[in-house]
């Protein structure tokens, strides 16, 4: 109850609600069960015998639920308080105001790189070597006057300075964003960020971490990428190729911080108290040290948190000499951190480390029981923990990726023994780099042999046939994987098996099976089959990026190729797009150039932006090699494609790389006519517009997926019937924004969001465009687009 209070309270606002109904409602529930609960209890001697039975069953079910309402009412009344400081903070009237303020903020989490490293890991510099990261903060300041603290998210240039702690200044636009996103705020920095690194126990363990992911550097291999996130949760130095595989083998947990490395340095501690025969109540004082300490040193992920609070909870049981039962240590973990921070019950990452402990607690020993009646009894328990894990987190894993780990529980089984020994290692050689560097670097060493054999087991697995199987998505899914796994636990467990339930629950397990072969070989063919055969322009669902498909004559020219190149290849499949003609690059961030390994070897030619050194060599060697032609993009340059013809707008001579210097495309065909307008941005819009008549266009390609940064007068000049806005679901920039939405709802143009309806193929019937789309959309918002 306190988890969905949570959820509901944060998300209220969002739907028109206040938090503090949901707030009023469960200290009503909370208020109503205790005052039945005090009734019944002095009704209990004054009644029938047959009362009395009834009585004594509810006096046992109501103050568990006298309790589950109060933590519900906890956790709602923290969501609405936390709501209203965000409300009354001056960052919600400079958000009002569109106005740019000074900040004073402390850091709070890992800066994490913005670009996607799985297709452009040369654009994923490192901290100290330039690019662009997001990291959470917590402002204090604003305006240069102290405010109640509130967390706000900023996207600023990198920087080695930039860790867990340290204080920044800077002024920052200021967006407000949804209220059910943990981070209140959006924060834009306008000039420099001014660093100063943290204080106290932060600075030493910054320092340790700098020094740990050094020495890590120099280890060879992935097993060397490997140790630092195997000990502290750093998986900076991991590499595209082995995050692929280490997801696609399930095994990507070894490197996120859990329970796990709590037990292991609070289990570390004790031992060293009891060696030096310190009393009870000292031991548990170290080793509460001890985890405070470490978790400084690896920031306080949501696991991290987790794991440490339900460690607390252990700790105060063995100090007051009560044995701490795994369950209720977990339910306060998980009561005391949504009180603390209603936004966990939003939280994927909190929801699996909670789902995988309770998946520990509850399941790893009836199944341990279970699978000894067929195997040894240590073997039966090595299997058992892994597959309850594996259990009890799948149903949230399908709501993040709807997808099944066929090979997760054997991959654990072979890569699982391995990683408390890399932890160890890895922590031992952490501690002491900083005063016995050759006995620190030689405990790396030995972390190293663990941890490759992690990485050999997960490019193993990753390389064998239907790594993943295909699952129904979002909530319909989860719940159906819930059911099936519940059932078949069920009957594994229970000892009388009605004929009935057998059948049910084979029906469901075969239902379930058939899923994965349906959307395997159904999903895309019936797709493929609805698809119009006869369309003009495809815009490619590639998540957050763009991809454009333009067809004439047998011919294809795509500008851009989106993120990643898996999500283009099911777009070019799609729409059975074999090969490109002309291929436009228009500038070289990732989420325009980061798929063009999915086109390397069938591109004719290349027409690109301005070069920028190593980001564009990257790009355009693989297609060169591939057979492809390349020239830089120049105002005035014409070609052909069947009956289209293309001319390029921009950008003008001398205009230095970036979103300013994208190429700008004016495609004229018989019946339509379009404006690409790659991501410029409002004020280069502007210097366009002035340079260049913008009117009469039929389809424009909306700039930077929507963002605020648009010029209004370019949209209403070209007055188009659709507007295309390549951008990708929850994609956290809020794209597209309301400014340009409205902008394009003022010209008179239709939205074709690839977020809402998928890949939208438009065909054009006498002048107007027909519109098929993936998914169903919401209806188009002009009435020259019919649907197809």
């Amino acid at each position: 109850m306190a988890w969905a209070a949570g959820w509901l309270a944060v998300g209220a606002p969002d739907a028109g609600v206040d938090a503090r109904v949901v707030s009023v409602v469960a200290w009503g529930a909370a208020s109503g069960s205790l005052i039945l609960l005090l009734a019944l209890r002095r009704r209990a001697n004054r009644s029938s015998e047959r009362r009395a039975r009834r009585r004594a069953r509810a006096l046992v079910v109501l103050p568990a639920v006298v309790v589950a309402c109060v933590a519900a009412a906890l956790v709602a009344h923290a969501a609405a308080t936390a709501l209203a400081v965000r409300a009354g903070s001056p960052l919600h009237r400079a958000a009002a105001d569109h106005a740019i303020v000074d900040i004073i903020a402390e850091v709070t989490s890992a800066p994490r790189a913005l670009v996607a490293p799985a297709t452009m890991p040369w654009l994923a510099e490192a901290a100290d070597g330039g690019g662009t990261v997001r990291f959470d903060v917590r402002v204090t300041a604003v305006g240069g006057a102290e405010v109640a603290p509130v967390s706000a998210t900023v996207n600023a240039d990198a920087s080695g300075d930039l860790v867990f702690g340290a204080g920044v200044a800077f002024r920052a636009d200021v967006r407000q964003v949804e209220a059910a996103e943990a981070q209140g705020f959006r924060l834009r920095p306008v000039g420099d960020v001014h660093v100063e690194p943290p204080l106290g126990v932060l600075d030493w363990a910054a320092e340790l971490r700098r020094a740990f992911a050094d020495a890590a550097e120099r280890l060879p291999g992935d097993g060397g990428a490997l140790v630092p996130g195997l000990a502290i949760g750093d998986t900076g130095a991991v590499g595209v190729e082995l995050d692929t595989a280490m997801k696609l083998a399930s095994l990507s947990h070894l490197t996120a911080v859990s329970g796990a490395n709590c037990a292991i340095v609070t289990a570390l501690a004790f031992a060293l108290a009891a060696a030096c025969r310190l009393p009870r109540s000292m031991r548990v004082v170290l080793a509460l040290v001890a985890l405070l300490a470490f978790i400084a040193l690896v920031t306080p992920e949501s696991s991290v948190v987790r794991a440490g609070a339900m460690a607390v909870v252990v700790l105060v049981a063995t100090a007051t000499g009560r044995t701490g039962g795994g369950v209720a240590a977990l339910s306060v973990a998980v009561i005391v951190l949504l009180v603390a921070d209603p936004w966990y019950a939003r939280d994927y990452g909190f929801a699996l480390s909670v789902c995988a402990t309770a998946g520990l607690l509850l399941l790893a020993g009836p199944l341990g029981t279970r699978l000894a009646r067929v195997m040894p009894a240590p073997l039966a328990v090595v299997i058992a923990v892994p597959l309850a894990a594996q259990l009890a987190c799948q149903p949230v894993l399908i709501l993040l990726d709807a997808s099944l780990a066929l090979y997760g529980v054997p991959a654990n089984l072979l890569a699982g023994p391995a990683a408390p020994i890399g932890t160890v290692a890895g922590l031992v050689g952490c501690l002491l780099l900083p005063v016995l560097p050759s006995v620190g670097v030689a405990a790396l060493q030995v972390a190293w042999v663990p941890a490759s054999w992690i990485a050999l087991v997960a490019h193993g697995v990753a390389e064998l046939p239907a790594a993943r199987l295909p699952w129904l998505p979002d909530a319909p899914g989860a719940i159906l994987l819930a059911g099936v796994t519940g059932a078949s636990l069920w009957l594994v467990s229970t000892h009388r098996r009605p004929r009935w339930a057998v059948r049910a629950v084979g029906l469901l397990t075969l239902v379930a099976l058939a899923i994965p072969l349906g959307i395997l070989v159904g999903g895309p063919a019936i797709t493929r089959a609805g698809a119009p055969g006869d369309w003009a322009v495809a815009a490619c669902d590639v998540g957050q990026g763009d991809a454009v498909l333009l067809r004439s004559g047998g011919r294809a020219m795509l500008v851009d190729t989106g993120p990643e190149p898996a999500a283009l290849s099911r777009c070019l499949e799609l729409t059975g797009v074999l090969r490109i003609d002309v291929l436009v690059l228009t500038h070289w961030d990732a989420d325009h150039v980061g798929g063009a390994a999915a086109v390397a070897g069938r591109v004719g030619a290349v027409l690109h932006g301005p070069l920028d050194g190593p980001r564009s060599a990257r790009v355009l060697d693989p297609l060169r090699a591939g057979g492809a032609t390349t020239a830089e993009a120049t105002i005035g340059r014409r070609g052909v494609l069947g009956d289209l013809a293309w001319t390029v707008l921009w950008p003008p001579e001398g205009e230095p790389p970036g979103n300013d210097a994208s190429v700008v495309l004016e495609t004229r065909a018989a019946e339509w006519r379009g404006l690409f307008l790659g991501d410029l941005g409002e004020e280069a819009q502007s210097r366009l517009r002035a340079r260049t008549h913008l009117t009469g266009f039929d389809l424009v390609k909306v700039a930077h997926h929507g963002s605020a940064d648009q010029s209004a007068a370019v949209y209403e000049d070209a007055a188009a019937t659709v507007g295309i806005v390549g951008v990708g679901a929850d994609n956290g920039y809020g794209h597209p924004t309301e400014r340009a939405l409205e902008l394009l709802r003022s010209a008179g143009t239709a939205v074709v969001r690839t977020d809402a309806g998928g890949t939208a193929l438009l065909s054009v019937d006498d002048g107007r465009f027909r519109l098929w789309s993936e998914r169903a959309p919401p209806p188009p918002a002009a009435a020259g687009m019919p649907r197809g």
